[in-house]
C-alpha cells in the first residue's frame, strides 16, 4: 500500500522536477546536448546466473554483482547507451553489507555539470525499489568530486519524501520508465 505523501511535488523538489522534465524533453528532441560525444566503453561480461531458490523461506544473499546486474542496463536519458556503457555505474562503486541490509551506490555522471544526474539517480532508485526486498536501505550518491551539485543531488535522491513526491508526477515517472525499459 502506498502511504499518502505529505508533500506537494513543487514544494519539495521546487523547480527541480520541471527542470528534469525539460532537460529530458530537450535530450529526447536531440537539441542542445550537454555532452554530444560521450565516451562509450565496452560492457563487462560479468553476470550472475539466475538460480531458482528452492527454499522460499530463506533470505536471499546479495553482493555487488547482483546489484550491478540490476542497474547496468538502465538507459541513459540523453544518449542511446546504457549506464554501464557510459561508465556511469560500475561494480567497483557498489558497496553492500548484506548483514546490515545496506547498499551504497555511487554513480559518476559523464560531465561535471550533467543536468540529468538527478534523473539517472532516480532511475537507479526506482529499479532497486522494484527489484530488491524491502529489507535493504539503499543510498545512492554521486561519486565524490564528479559533479558540480553533488550535495544537492545526493540530498534529493536519498530523501524518501522527496522521492515519493517525485514519483507522483506522471510525466516524471513516464521518463523514468523509459530509462528502465529494454531497448529492442
Amino acid at each position: 500500500l502506498r502511504r499518502p505523501c505529505n508533500y506537494d511535488i513543487q514544494a519539495v523538489w521546487g523547480r527541480a522536477s520541471q527542470v528534469l522534465i525539460n532537460n529530458y524533453d530537450m535530450a529526447a528532441a536531440d537539441t542542445e546536448l550537454l555532452n554530444p560525444n560521450p565516451v562509450v566503453y565496452a560492457i563487462s561480461d560479468l553476470t550472475r546466473r539466475n538460480v531458482i531458490d528452492q527454499d522460499e523461506l530463506s533470505v536471499d544473499q546479495f553482493d555487488s554483482l547482483d546489484i550491478f546486474d540490476l542497474i547496468r542496463d538502465i538507459n541513459d536519458p540523453e544518449h542511446p547507451f546504457t549506464l554501464e556503457q557510459l561508465k556511469v555505474v560500475q561494480m567497483e562503486l557498489i558497496k553492500i553489507d548484506d548483514q546490515a541490509d545496506s547498499i551504497l551506490i555511487n554513480f559518476t555522471p559523464t560531465i561535471p555539470h550533467c543536468s540529468m544526474a538527478t534523473l539517472i539517480g532516480l532511475s537507479i532508485r526506482v529499479r532497486l525499489l522494484r527489484s530488491l526486498p524491502e529489507r535493504f536501505k539503499v543510498d545512492i550518491k554521486i561519486t565524490p568530486g564528479t559533479h558540480n551539485s553533488e550535495d544537492t543531488v545526493n540530498k534529493q535522491l536519498n530523501d524518501k519524501e522527496r522521492v515519493a513526491a517525485a514519483l507522483e508526477n506522471p510525466h516524471l515517472i513516464e521518463v523514468v520508465n523509459k530509462c528502465l525499459s529494454s531497448k529492442s
